[in-house]
């Protein structure tokens, strides 16, 4: 059981007496093995020596993904390649390719911080986890995989594609637990309904679902179609992947931060100041104990905040509340910052569409221009009465846009399945204002 008193709830005094020799530690390795932190270190003028509290913490040099490009692949890394047992690497859709580094050591943690969440997520030994991530460099299926594994659970490597396979996997191996994002789960469960296999009616009692932003009426949505409790995790490649932080069953507020593990800051994107407890902000984190490729100050670029009121659970690490989207991903439509989240919260109020949307934001003259497109629901436009109560709705949405988020966008209801799915992150923005 990876509930464990000694650790998950420590006074916060003593928590931070761990995390400021590790802290101290941390600091020390990369200072003697990487010269890129040695180098920013003296810049700082910080030497590991001056780390003797936690207030030093931000006098520590940034990490920032482009410096994880420009030192591709293993520039980063502070152990010799022969202590390197595993890779993982990001997509590079938007660059060349974000590589992690894993010893030994490091897969056991990596393990541990899983187990922990899926035991958070009320998961047990006696549990069948399906796991519909993708494996391969990607790190959310083999992080799933290894930390069910080690809780006891019997896990069913499914990951990604083969959609209907998998449905009927569900079924026939009688899977209850589901880890995969929040998309594909939804995606699963329409193909099912097309299969004839409700969800509602199979096994499945709780969802673990990540990678990509999702809102809260959007669990509503899943956890009322398919009957089980939908539950959030989060992670990143470049700390660890999946289960740097997870939500608990009991109170569904937030997602615990492994705090042992990942000392987290909430930062202003713009000044890089740090906020107070509470604030929103920009998630900075710092590696504690990984060796193979140690980050101080990782700007994670993902909007949220930090809560350290006590949880109905009885663990004390921090809870990071849901992700508002990212500072990356934030669209400026004339002026006005606008985040898919938000547009997602307001749609899942409107009847008679599905949670399936896509931001298409162009330039019109001078001036940009967004376009909200949403699928209707089966079975809505049966007769010219209902036809023209879309029309209507199309044009309550623009309204409580307008309204809300302060920005002008045309709202197109499309057919159901005609925006495309996807088995790994849902694509919610197609920008072409570049391509023109």
């Amino acid at each position: 059981m990876y509930y464990t008193m000694e650790k998950e709830t420590l006074p916060r005094e003593a928590l931070e007496q761990v995390q400021l020799r590790r802290l101290r530690d941390v600091c020390g390795r990369v200072y003697a093995n990487v010269p890129f932190y040695r180098n920013r270190l003296e810049q700082c003028g910080i030497t590991p020596a001056d780390v003797t509290s936690l207030d030093v913490l931000r006098r520590l040099p940034f990490t920032e993904k482009q410096d994880l490009r420009d030192h591709y692949p293993y520039d980063l890394f502070a152990v010799p390649m022969e202590n390197v047992v595993r890779i993982h690497a990001s997509s590079g859709t938007t660059g060349k390719s974000i590589v992690a580094g894993y010893t030994r050591y490091d897969l056991d943690i990596w393990s541990e911080v899983m187990a922990r969440s899926l035991c958070s997520a009320g998961v047990t030994r006696h549990d069948l986890v399906h796991v519909g991530y993708g494996y391969g460099l990607f790190t959310g299926g083999l992080g799933a995989h290894y930390g069910a594994e080690l809780l006891g659970c019997t896990v069913i490597p499914a990951s990604g594609g083969a959609t209907k396979r998998q449905v009927h996997l569900m079924r026939d191996f009688r899977a209850t637990v589901l880890c995969c994002t929040p998309s594909y789960a939804l995606h699963l469960h329409d193909t099912g309904m097309e299969l004839g296999i409700d969800m509602k009616k199979l096994p499945l009692r709780v969802g673990v679902f990540g990678a990509e932003p999702w809102s809260e009426s959007m669990r509503a949505d899943m956890e009322n179609k398919m009957g089980l409790d939908a539950l959030n995790i989060y992670g990143l490649s470049e700390i660890t992947g999946p289960g740097v932080a997870m939500e608990c069953l009991k109170a569904k507020q937030g997602m615990h931060i492994q705090e042992d593990f990942f000392l987290p800051e909430i930062i202003d994107p713009v000044s890089c100041e740090p906020l107070p407890p509470g604030s929103v902000g920009e998630l900075v984190i710092t590696t504690l104990t990984k060796e193979a490729m140690p980050l101080l100050r990782y700007r994670t670029r993902d909007l949220t905040s930090l809560d350290y009121t006590p949880c109905p659970c009885g663990r004390v690490f921090a809870r990071i509340t849901r992700i508002m989207g990212r500072s990356d991903d934030m669209l400026i439509i004339r002026g006005v910052n606008v985040f898919p989240q938000q547009i997602e919260s307001l749609l899942m109020e409107c009847e008679g569409i599905t949670p399936h949307y896509q931001l298409v934001v162009s330039r019109e003259g001078n001036l940009d221009a967004l376009e909200v497109q949403v699928e209707f629901a089966e079975g809505t436009l049966d007769d010219a009465d209902e036809v023209r109560k879309f029309q209507a709705r199309e044009r309550n949405i623009q309204k409580a846009i307008k309204e809300f988020l302060g920005v002008s966008a045309k709202v197109r209801l499309v057919a159901p399945r005609s925006i495309q799915r996807s088995e790994g992150k849902a694509v919610r923005i197609i920008d072409t204002r570049e391509m023109t």
